[in-house]
């Protein structure tokens, strides 16, 4: 390849290391990629790196060594997500979101990229130290964020089904309780989505009393699998004396429905806490 200018070259390897999340790119990638000294390549890559913490894109991490490189961890600054959160939190609190069962209408926002792509670097800045295989998520609402997720920590997702389906082989099935109509349900896996002893975060984006997640928990001890974090994007404290799920990221809390008066009441969740705003 032909040498290119440095301001050019500055924008495709910011480019390149943003479509290449958690991956390890060692420098003689960029020095062939751009016919340029290695030397040249680390002070581009310390430029990128302090744009990259100044603008709250994330971390760039270097490597030293034969074998070492340069990764990309994408975060989001809390304080900035706590703005974000808030604005999603207002919209939430519309009174004509209200559904029976105090739940929420929420299609319409995990049907706007923009909010789903902030939700998914949201978690993905919760769990980005986490050894991970897989994000795993139940159908249907919870995909989208599971792919925004996954998208940031560069895994694949893998979907938990109501029912098995022909068209994915032979899976495993099991019945859970759900926590909040305590009714008797069943849920699949296909046995080739999931590889034995993979570690797996687990993202929904409703938990009212935590039936599905657990009853995903114990699916995944049908295959060996470790649960190494869970993320929820609305949990609700509303008349749940206990979650049967214990440890988990929140991003929102629904704490009161009033289905009388039609108000709403929805805060920020438990990963901002002791968060301040930025000004």
């Amino acid at each position: 390849m032909k040498k290119v200018k440095r301001s050019s070259r500055l924008v495709e390897m910011t480019q390149y290391l943003l479509q290449r999340p958690h991956v390890l790119i060692p420098l003689t990638t960029f020095a062939e990629r751009y016919n340029s000294a290695k030397s040249s390549i680390s002070e581009d890559l310390t430029i990128i790196k302090e744009v990259f913490q100044d603008e709250g894109l994330g971390e760039l991490q270097t490597l030293a060594g034969a074998a070492g490189g340069v990764k990309y961890i994408p975060k989001s600054p809390k304080a900035a997500s706590l703005d974000m959160m808030g604005r999603i939190c207002a919209q939430l609190q519309e009174p004509e979101r209200i559904l029976p069962g105090g739940y929420l209408y929420m299609s319409d926002l995990l049907g706007q990229p923009s909010i789903v792509d902030e939700i998914g670097k949201m978690f993905a800045s919760a769990f980005a130290g986490v050894e991970l295989d897989c994000v795993m998520t139940v159908e249907t609402k919870g995909i989208p964020i599971a792919y925004a997720t996954a998208g940031y920590l560069n895994l694949p997702v893998v979907i938990v089904r109501r029912d098995n389906k022909v068209t994915e082989g032979s899976a495993v099935s099991i019945n859970y309780v759900s926590g909040s109509t305590k009714r008797i349900q069943t849920m699949s896996l296909a046995r080739r989505a999931l590889k034995e002893e993979s570690n797996v975060l687990i993202i929904d984006d409703f938990m009212k009393a935590g039936g599905t997640i657990a009853g995903m928990v114990d699916l995944l001890r049908e295959f060996k699998a470790t649960v190494k974090g869970v993320g929820v994007f609305v949990e609700s404290d509303e008349d749940v004396t206990d979650h049967l799920v214990e440890e988990y990221v929140s991003l929102a809390v629904l704490t009161g429905v009033d289905t009388r008066n039609r108000h709403i009441i929805v805060r920020p969740g438990n990963y901002f806490e002791g968060v301040e705003k930025e000004q």
